[in-house]
């Protein structure tokens, strides 16, 4: 009698840590199909990265400007200028 509830006891845990890894199998098969697809995207491109990172750097100098000054900045014309 106590050998099987203890068959039933290891049955019940073992169904999720089952489930879990069946899972687990399903998303990892589809990481190596992701990664192609990023390395595709036409951010992969030096000169978009440039861009990109020139883009980052100007709000970046917008944002400590704007935390550095007491004058509200979103009033300003459009050629953000001191």
């Amino acid at each position: 009698m106590a050998a099987a509830r203890w068959a039933l006891a290891l049955a019940r845990g073992a169904v999720p840590v089952a489930l879990g890894l069946l899972l687990w199998v399903a998303v990892a098969g589809g990481e190596h199909d992701r990664l192609d697809t990023l390395k595709a995207l036409p951010e992969a491109n030096a000169d978009v990265l440039a861009q990109r990172r020139r883009h980052n750097e100007l709000i970046m100098a917008a944002l400590r400007e704007a935390a550095e000054t007491d004058e509200n900045v979103a009033r300003r014309p459009v050629p953000w200028r001191k």
